[in-house]
């Protein structure tokens, strides 16, 4: 059956996608034709970035779209950096010479994870609480990113690109130091954006079978989703002549993403990046039961 985000979804997923093919399931009816939707299925992330300048009072309202994002229990723990002095951002870019569209893109702001803030409104008004433990935590990171991505499609929905950073907390010592962050305020992200120099591609995704779950959890059929899915991607962008480490994994027969990630994930990331948090004002600990 055809519908209005055919292309788009075989853009995405690789593979003719029928939405109201489930086992068990009456067909839903006919979807909407939102040309929003067209646009968020084949978004794509940008890291070159033109010449032309993002005037402050844009993103300036993009802020304002991001801080319009749900946040648990409205305590509203994100904050932006928005860096703009060119000596620290070029400090900051210099610890990550892969990435040059840190320092090359015509705006770079840092979402924050901000605990900091919820304490300090408690002391304003006269309410003791600690907020490093892992819920503070947890809380404060989804709210930033929350903020990151509503500011991401509200970028994209104005012609701009974006790309996403979260390798700053692989170097959090250096990258705290940097962005001068007191107690209790961690980067969740940094977000690069400007207009693509570019149109760049879509990113191919895993299916729906390996990632949606109806009434429990089940991934008795993640082996046959990941290896069709890795012919499929392949089909389209093959890296098999950049495998990862072959001294130390090998050389893979067939080199499809599944294996990529799997080396990839074999090295840690953000090491140190508990540890500085616990130096910061952070337990982490389960809190204790409040008052009844």
């Amino acid at each position: 059956m055809t519908h209005a985000y055919e292309n788009e979804l075989r853009a995405r997923f690789g593979l003719d996608f029928e939405l109201d093919v489930q086992p068990g399931v009456e067909p839903g009816g006919e979807v909407p034709d939102e040309p929003w939707l067209r646009q968020e299925l084949t978004r794509r992330t940008h890291r070159r970035y033109g010449n032309r300048a993002v005037p402050d009072a844009l993103v300036r309202l993009l802020l304002a779209a991001a801080f319009s994002a749900s946040s648990k229990s409205d305590f509203q723990q994100a904050s932006v950096l928005w860096l703009k002095d060119r000596a620290r951002r070029d400090r900051l870019a210099a610890l990550f010479p892969d990435m040059p569209w840190i320092g090359s893109a015509p705006v770079f702001l840092v979402f924050l994870g901000d605990s900091r803030r919820l304490e300090r409104i408690g002391q304003l008004r006269g309410h003791a609480l600690d907020n490093g433990a892992l819920e503070g935590f947890f809380n404060a990171t989804v709210d930033a990113a929350l903020a990151l991505q509503t500011c991401v499609l509200a970028a994209e929905t104005l012609g701009l690109g974006t790309c996403p950073i979260s390798v700053l907390r692989n170097r959090i010592a250096a990258v705290g130091e940097i962005l001068e962050l007191p107690d209790k305020v961690f980067p969740v992200a940094g977000l690069c954006l400007g207009y693509p120099a570019q149109s760049g591609f879509v990113s191919m995704r895993l299916p729906l079978e390996a990632s949606v779950h109806v009434d429990r959890y089940d991934d008795s059929g993640l082996q046959a989703a990941v290896d069709g899915y890795d012919r499929r991607r392949d089909a389209r962008h093959s890296i098999g002549d950049r495998q990862r480490a072959p001294e130390r994994f090998g050389t893979a027969g067939f080199y499809g993403w599944s294996e990529d990630k799997g080396r990839q994930a074999v090295t840690p990331e953000g090491v140190g990046f508990a540890t500085w948090l616990k130096a910061h004002g952070f337990t982490l600990d389960e809190p204790e039961d409040g008052p009844v």
